[in-house]
């Protein structure tokens, strides 16, 4: 069977494979909308939001005697006191220290752990149980699209204000304490569900889970009590905008294609893979894949990534620990700048920018857009989008620490060089340079009592 491996050395190597933008996009395959996205948007912050995570997420189940083993020796963060209904947001990096990527991980009983995230980091897993010869058995549950046997579990996310008296009316009362990444279980009408608190918006909320069949009973039963408070379904083209507002770069590229101590896994991924299939694109180009890879530092995960225990990369990671990294930062365009780009679209040709998509603006599967200040290249923004509440466009990513004080002013680069690559899903446009400005988050504390944030320097 062809491999991830024969791909890259069929392209003449990494850039031509992911240059080459097959994937497009990442898919939520849900619907677009199922009243308007602005309206959805700002349902987590003002009323009550349901979403589906149910589709576009790839599961990976692992039982057995040495399953928190092998997760502890791939994993950079600490294992201590994980257990039965705890929940942990696992990062793995590379022999080099780069993130291969991340997931979380639901601890469902004692050795019996369900992880759950995009394709890399459960591909890493999976290889390793196997080559590493641990005793554990791992089992797929692969997101809808490549999935015919249909999935097992459903999985919702309710999250806004209005979220706990919506719970406490389904389940009869309140809800049992649920900590911060621990697990509980309540009733929504009949149905028995399984909730982590994770707080995606910084409002109360819960994601849970439960058997796929009882899907539709479950959301019916949460539409109908949830209506006097306005709980709003969340199509697609909203969700994809949370991560740029809630602070996860998502769209991260594995580090695995490079390194020869990742020959064998490039080998094991199979050439119809996602990691084969991935598209690269953005403004920054360079011919080094390497510049391409982050560390957990660059993520925001300074907090997670702990060095008491053995697992690969440790080494590596350990000794960069005290050099520069980048931060996880914000940007704030500019209007005027907004306003240039839409307004280009009445030009003739080359003479139009790179089309701005609302309210997710990132059209591979993993973008990288230049950040200079003075003309000098200080970070990489990875997620552009349009957020309805802070009526502002925002874009992601990772800044020297030496440029991310709140107020700094930078230019983004927006859009491809020589007219855009040869991804037929990029049209041919114009570099344009924007206006924006660094802020810590994009919301200030929420006022007390109100349930409303505001755009911090707006």
């Amino acid at each position: 069977m062809a491999s991830l491996d024969d791909e890259i050395r069929a392209a003449g190597g990494p850039m031509g494979l992911l240059r080459s933008g097959r994937s497009g996009a990442y898919q939520f395959p849900i619907k677009p909308e199922f009243t308007n996205w602005r309206d959805e948007m700002e349902s987590w912050r003002k009323t009550a939001a349901l979403m589906d995570l149910s589709h576009h997420m790839n599961d990976l189940t692992i039982t057995g005697p040495d399953t928190y083993r092998l997760l502890a020796d791939l994993g950079a963060n600490s294992f201590k006191g994980f257990g039965p209904m705890k929940a942990k947001q696992f990062i793995a990096v590379g022999h080099d220290g780069n993130m291969v990527g991340d997931a979380i991980l639901f601890c469902l009983a004692d050795l019996h752990v369900r992880v759950v995230g995009r394709p890399p980091a459960l591909n890493w897993i999976e290889f390793n149980a196997g080559v590493g010869g641990y005793d554990v058995e791992v089992t797929r549950d692969l997101r809808t699209l490549a999935n015919p046997k249909g999935r097992e579990l459903y999985r919702l996310q309710l999250q806004g204000p209005h979220a706990t008296e919506i719970f406490e009316k389904v389940n009869g009362g309140p809800l049992p304490e649920i900590k911060f990444f621990h697990m509980g279980q309540f009733k929504i009408g009949q149905y028995t569900t399984t909730a982590l608190n994770h707080r995606m918006s910084g409002f109360p909320g819960l994601e849970f889970f439960g058997p796929y069949a009882e899907l539709e009973g479950v959301r019916d039963t949460l539409l109908a009590a949830g209506a006097e408070y306005g709980i709003t379904q969340v199509g697609g083209r909203a969700y994809a905008a949370v991560a740029t507002e809630s602070g996860w770069i998502a769209n991260t590229l594995p580090a695995i294609y490079s390194t020869p101590e990742m020959q064998a896994f490039r080998e094991w991924v199979p050439a119809k893979s996602f990691e084969a299939h991935l598209a690269l694109g953005g403004s920054f180009v360079s011919d080094r894949i390497e510049d391409y890879y982050v560390t957990p530092w660059d993520l925001g995960y300074t907090h997670i990534a702990k060095f008491d225990h053995d697992f690969i990369g440790r080494d590596a990671l350990e000794a960069r620990k005290d050099e520069p990294h980048r931060k996880k930062s914000w940007l704030v365009w500019d209007r005027e700048s907004v306003a240039a780009i839409f307004s280009s679209m009445y030009e003739e040709g080359m003479g139009r920018y790179k089309g701005l998509e609302m309210p997710a603006s990132f059209y591979t599967a993993s973008q990288f857009d230049r950040i200079e200040r003075d003309g000098e290249l200080v970070g990489l923004g990875n997620l552009t989008s349009y957020s309805a509440n802070a009526r502002r466009w925002l874009t992601l990513g990772s800044i020297d620490e030496s440029a991310t004080e709140d107020g700094t002013r930078v230019e983004l680069v927006w859009g491809e060089p020589d007219g855009g690559s040869d991804n037929p899903f990029v049209e041919r446009h114009t570099q344009v340079r924007v206006g924006a400005t660094v802020v810590p988050r994009p919301f200030a504390e929420v006022t007390q009592g109100s349930g409303n944030r505001v755009l911090a320097n707006a």
